[in-house]
């Protein structure tokens, strides 16, 4: 046998090195989170603090002087908000953890001269000071809208333990209030007053104390968030927006979503070339681009790296919606990311599309039918409508839309008629003896958006509910018959959302787990008109092109379809309808997937 030592095994030199530098901000998070749950339950469980758990709540940092009970709480629930930030590597989180920690520890030795009080501070200060070079992330984009989502939550969450904290002392009650009695004693105490509910001993000066200190703590952070200085919503500039329609000028036949690049309110990073660039949107840390990058393919390697950079320096979470299979392949191989089919586009090309066949036969007869009743089609570039017109489609559009919000993002560009978008097609549909509505004979409306030199790309369909069934089925058709006056050689239609799997699940010999995931999205298509929106491009014979979304890690899948979801306006979190202001630079168009109340499936 010879002598030399074995090497140690994987597991046991992870153990003896310590957390990866990397690993240091999910740790420090979960400490900041203990702590705090162990300094909340301390502050409202008067139990917990006379448990065997006494001798850890006593040196918590917080729970120290004759308000423990109310240091103890806001201690707690200022680590809980400092842990999320120090998950996603903050610096603001890091600077106000570093801050709060040694605060900690001075007060426990001042208070109560404890050494295991000191301890527990330092040590999660320590890694957060030899690892500081692991949070350098930037702030996210905000609005004042996180002061109210912040005076929402906490309020809630104050209410919430308020009540904990008014019934949980059940011993040194007098009487017996009822419900509505302690909710009044908990928003009177928020504020700092006294309310109905009373108690024996000390315990009413606890309470007392708890409270204002929750109601102190929302205040406080409601006023920082409000006025702390505003980051702007992501927006082109003009420079920016000139910049990529000299890119699409050159290449932008290559992607159908490429013009949707031009909605004004993404953000940009450029090559350093500047020969390429990537649009994106951030939702709640997940930095969310859309479809190819733009641009020269040569030059797509550096755009995509400045999108990582960016994403790294905000600690963001990055990821692709609706990218090319070419996409896919290039932003996995440059990244590390992984890729998911997510469904397939319909491509008509028009010199083979004809309404002759058996196959077109439904198409056809719906509409011969809605012809004999009298409608017409024209279909016109933008700039050849009069500025009057054009007012009259964008109030049409906005008015018949089926959904309280706009939806869209990746496959929509946000307005109608702007002045640098006349080459745009609008397609429209009129009955002139039909009875005057408020927008004359207009029936319905389609804008296509261009794609490259001779191809365009469906971008909004809306209709008159008062008007015949089958509008769009009419007004595509017109489109593609008309297509070639205009140079157009394919047109891009609908995006179907698992289109395959639909396929091959109504197939003869499909097996049990594709005919399982087809029924699932055949009952999601109750909200989501999944397989009408599939049977709908069907009609037309498309060719399909796959579609796929880029993401970093299984687990971040939630997380990217909710933000995706509310990106596109499926989740929506602004003002209502009739409280939104209307800019200037256009209405915003809903998105190609979302046009559910559109589809009349034959």
């Amino acid at each position: 046998m010879s002598g030399e030592v074995p090497s140690r095994s994987p597991w046991l030199r992870r153990v003896l090195s310590g957390p990866r530098p990397e690993a240091v901000p999910a740790l420090v998070a979960r400490a900041c989170t203990l702590v705090g749950l162990l300094d909340i339950a301390a502050g409202v469980f008067p139990r917990f603090r006379n448990s065997r758990m006494h001798a850890i709540a006593e040196v918590l940092p917080g729970a120290l002087g004759p308000f423990a009970a109310a240091l103890s709480l806001s201690a707690g629930v200022l680590l809980l908000l400092l842990a999320h930030g120090l998950r996603r590597r903050k610096r603001r989180a890091w600077r106000a953890a570093v801050v709060l920690l040694p605060a900690g520890a001075i007060a426990q030795f001042t208070y109560r001269h404890s050494l295991v009080g000191i301890l527990i501070s330092l040590a999660l200060l320590a890694p957060l000071l030899r690892h500081r070079d692991e949070f350098r992330a930037l702030p996210d984009p905000r609005s004042r809208w996180y002061a109210l989502a912040n005076f929402v939550v906490m309020g809630a969450g104050s209410i919430f333990l308020g009540l904990v904290i008014v019934s949980v002392h059940t011993t040194r009650l007098v009487g017996d209030p009822s419900l509505s009695d302690r909710l009044e004693h908990v928003l009177y105490g928020l504020f700092g007053f006294e309310g109905p509910v009373d108690y024996t001993g000390n315990t009413s000066w606890t309470v007392g104390f708890s409270l204002g200190a929750l109601g102190l703590l929302t205040a406080i952070t409601t006023i920082y968030l409000a006025f702390r200085p505003e980051h702007p919503a992501a927006q082109l500039t003009e420079d920016d927006e000139a910049r990529l329609r000299a890119l699409l000028e050159k290449h932008g036949g290559r992607d159908s979503l490429g013009h949707f690049a031009l909605r004004r309110d993404k953000a940009v990073v450029f090559s350093p070339s500047g020969k390429a660039a990537v649009t994106y949107r951030v939702v709640h840390g997940v930095m969310l681009a859309s479809g190819d990058p733009i641009g020269d393919v040569e030059a797509w390697p550096g755009a995509i790296e400045r999108f990582m950079d960016e994403a790294k320096a905000h600690s963001w979470t990055p990821a692709v919606m609706g990218c090319s299979e070419t996409g896919a392949e290039v932003w996995t191989r440059e990244t590390g990311l992984d890729a998911l089919e997510l469904g397939d586009e319909a491509v008509v090309d028009v010199a083979d599309f004809s309404l002759a066949g058996r196959a077109m036969r439904n198409v056809r007869q719906m509409v011969k039918r809605i012809e004999r009743a009298g409608y017409e089609t024209r279909v016109r570039r933008a700039r050849d409508l009069g500025e009057g017109e054009l007012d009259r489609i964008r109030r049409a559009a906005e008015d018949w839309r089926g959904t309280d919000t706009e939806r869209g993002f990746s496959m929509a560009l946000g307005r109608i008629g702007d002045a640098a978008d006349g080459d745009c097609l609008i397609a429209t549909a009129h009955k002139a003896d039909a009875e005057p509505g408020s927008y004359g004979d207009l029936k319905a409306v389609l804008h296509f958006v261009p794609w490259g030199p001779d191809g365009a790309s469906l971008d909004l369909m809306r209709r008159d509910r008062s008007a015949d069934p089958g509008m769009n089925e009419l007004l595509i058709v017109a489109a593609l018959q008309a297509a070639p006056r205009f140079g157009i050689q394919h047109v891009s239609l609908n995006f179907a959302m698992f289109r395959s799997a639909l396929a091959r699940g109504e197939k003869i010999g499909a097996g049990p787990v594709l005919r399982a995931w087809r029924g699932l999205l055949v009952f999601l298509s109750r909200w989501f008109q999944i397989e009408s929106l599939y049977k709908f491009n069907a009609k037309f014979r498309p060719r399909w092109e796959p579609r796929f979304v880029v993401y970093a890690s299984s687990r971040d899948l939630p997380r990217l379809g909710l933000a995706a979801m509310q990106a596109e306006g499926f989740v929506n979190l602004a003002l209502p309808r009739l409280l939104r202001r209307r800019s200037a630079g256009g209405r915003p168009c809903v998105h190609r997937m979302a046009e559910q109340q559109e589809m009349q499936v034959v």
